[in-house]
């Protein structure tokens, strides 16, 4: 159970298994490729939805997805939609489901591209978070730029379900960037593991 105790951001709910994931996931930096895979596809299936009704069927979607590794999930075939589409655990939705499918195929594709799908994903990291101010102060953007420009790049390599504030969502959730309130207590600990994944790396320039 989650402590009451603890400043935290303004977002989550009083649900218990919404504090959880705020407190030890959301903006914990990720460099499970697998992990990185899910969030995408998870972004995808929670269009139109709560993402607590998603984190929900979590644990579902990993065991009928094979653990979210892609390259098992590129050889998935039309019996393997039946059988998800008929799974109530998971969100039945055939567009989701096969889009899952076809990114695990753009994901081997990548890969074989560009090299270690982490390297490739976190290359869209930020130095600096972005901030936008709407006349009430400085506060957290729904899309960006770089997540723009991030959806973009995967769109013109097939993928599908994985729009520009889906993006940035993405970058949030896997500590590509820390959106955490600086008075949140997971801000500063989640710069720290984000700052410790981004040395040495190269990361791309923002867009023009």
């Amino acid at each position: 159970m989650a402590s009451n105790d603890l400043q935290r951001c303004g977002w989550p709910t009083s649900d218990d298994d919404y504090l959880d994931y705020h407190d030890h996931e959301w903006g914990r930096p990720t460099t499970d490729p697998h992990r990185l895979f899910e969030k995408i596809c998870l972004e995808g299936f929670q269009s139109g939805l709560s993402w607590l009704t998603i984190l929900r069927k979590r644990d579902r979607f990993r065991e009928v997805f094979a653990g979210f590794d892609f390259e098992q999930i590129a050889g998935f075939g039309e019996r393997d939609v039946a059988r998800l589409l008929d799974d109530a655990g998971i969100i039945r939705h055939r567009g989701k489901i096969e889009a899952t499918i076809n990114n695990a195929q753009r994901a081997c594709e990548l890969v074989e591209a560009e090299g270690p799908l982490v390297d490739w994903i976190w290359s869209w990291a930020v130095e600096v978070p972005q901030r936008v101010d709407l006349g009430d102060g400085p506060t957290v953007p729904a899309k960006t730029e770089r997540s723009a420009a991030l959806a973009k790049e995967l769109k013109q390599r097939g993928w599908r379900f994985f729009g520009p504030t889906t993006a940035y969502a993405f970058m949030q959730s896997e500590g590509l960037t820390n959106d955490h309130d600086v008075e949140c207590f997971a801000h500063s600990p989640c710069e720290q593991e984000r700052r410790a994944v981004l040395d040495g790396r190269a990361l791309r320039p923002d867009p023009t």
